[in-house]
Parts: C-alpha cells; sequence; structure tokens
C-alpha cells in the first residue's frame, strides 16, 4: 500500500472536537485501504453506489456502519436495507416511504438523514427548504416505525470562495435550529448535522456539523 491511510486517518481525527464523528468515505477505494483504517479503529465508512456497498459489506467485518451518502433510487432500497445502517441522502416522500416498506420487511429499524439542496449548483440533490418544511408539515413520517429520522445532511457549493460555503453551511445549521424546535424538540435522536468534507470540513466544524464525510483527504485519490 503506498498511500499512508492510517497517518492521513490520525491526522484527520486530530482535527476533530469531541462529539463530532467521522464518516471515511471509501466510495472507489479498495477493500485493503478500508482494512487498514479499520485496524485503527475507524467503523463508519460512506459509500454511494449499492453495488460497490454490497460486495464491501459481504467481504469486509460485520461490525462496520455503514453510511449510504449518494443520490438513493427507491427500487435500489431493497439490496441494502438488510445491513445499512444510515441513508444519508433522503430527498423525497416517496424514497422515505419505500426505506420504511423494506425495513419493516427486514424487521429493522434505518436512520435516516433529510438531503438538503442548499448550495447554488443545480447538478446537486436535495431537498429545498420549503420542500423539506412541506414533507415534515405533513405528517406521514411520524407514522414510519421502521426509520428514524436523525438530523438534516448538505453539500456546500464547490467553489473557491469560503465565505459561500460558511454561508450555506450556516444555513443548513440555522435550518436544523428551525426543524428541530418545530418538530423534534422532543426526540433526543434528531441531532444529526452532517456538512464537510475535504476540502471544507473545517469550515464545517465552525458551523455545527457533527458528522463529517471525508475521503480523499484519507484515502487519496480515488481508484476507479
Amino acid at each position: 500500500m503506498d498511500y499512508d491511510v492510517k497517518g492521513h486517518l490520525h491526522q484527520v481525527l486530530d482535527t476533530l472536537p469531541k462529539g463530532v464523528r467521522l464518516v471515511a468515505i471509501s466510495k472507489y477505494h479498495p477493500e485493503a485501504y478500508i482494512e487498514a483504517v479499520y485496524a485503527e479503529g475507524q467503523r463508519v465508512f460512506g459509500e454511494s453506489h449499492e453495488q460497490e456497498l454490497r460486495r464491501k459489506h459481504a467481504s469486509l467485518p460485520s461490525d462496520i456502519e455503514w453510511h449510504f451518502i449518494g443520490h438513493l433510487q427507491t427500487n435500489k432500497v431493497k439490496y441494502i436495507a438488510p445491513y445499512v445502517s444510515m441513508i444519508e441522502s433522503v430527498d423525497s416522500i416517496r424514497l422515505l416511504r419505500e426505506i420504511n416498506r423494506q425495513a419493516e420487511l427486514c424487521d429493522r429499524q434505518i436512520k435516516v438523514l433529510l438531503e438538503l439542496h442548499i448550495a447554488e449548483e443545480s447538478t446537486k440533490y436535495g431537498l429545498t427548504l420549503d420542500a423539506c418544511r412541506q414533507l415534515l408539515d405533513g405528517g406521514e413520517w411520524r407514522d414510519m416505525q421502521h426509520v428514524r429520522i436523525c438530523g438534516l445532511m448538505m453539500m456546500a457549493s464547490f467553489v473557491d470562495d469560503r465565505e459561500q460555503i460558511r454561508r450555506e453551511m450556516q444555513t443548513a445549521r440555522d435550518f436544523f435550529d428551525e426543524v428541530k424546535m418545530k418538530y423534534f424538540a422532543d426526540d433526543p435522536a434528531f441531532c444529526e448535522r452532517s456538512w464537510g468534507m475535504s476540502d471544507d470540513y473545517l469550515i464545517a466544524l465552525e458551523t455545527g456539523s457533527t458528522m463529517v464525510r471525508i475521503g480523499t483527504t484519507i484515502f487519496g485519490p480515488r481508484i476507479y
């Protein structure tokens, strides 16, 4: 292994304050890299393709917490529902319904995050703030026994303007506070603010992130 994944892992961990969790984004990286990081105690890994996740889940230790972080099609939910720990990218009531349905078939409850679209790039997925309010106002989620909404996720714009990134993340933080107070005031499970990646996670820490998704800084360039 040419790339020092262990050293880079600890460099990242040393920058994270208490209470902030690392999701090591392992998509497009080989199992050997994941095993090296696992050996250092990391247990939470993020993948964004169902087939790749299925393969890795079958070959790697069973106590890994797999987070699905990419755009998830409803017809793929059934393949990851038996084992995925969290789906961070819920962007519609339709997807939430299907996760609940598949989790029920597996006799599980799956943790989810609602994905926000705050970035100005049109290629990003996610709910606008108003669409997220509408989903929660609808109340259907309250009757879903097999999903647990645990917080919000967002991706900031991929730009050099650090103040723009900070504004977008602060918008997410302010919206989290609004949603927490209005819909989840009595639910301690609603506590996760997942934003910040390799290029911008230090800004994310300043804007209240509780979960950073870091891949390249730990694993190096992707291996396709």
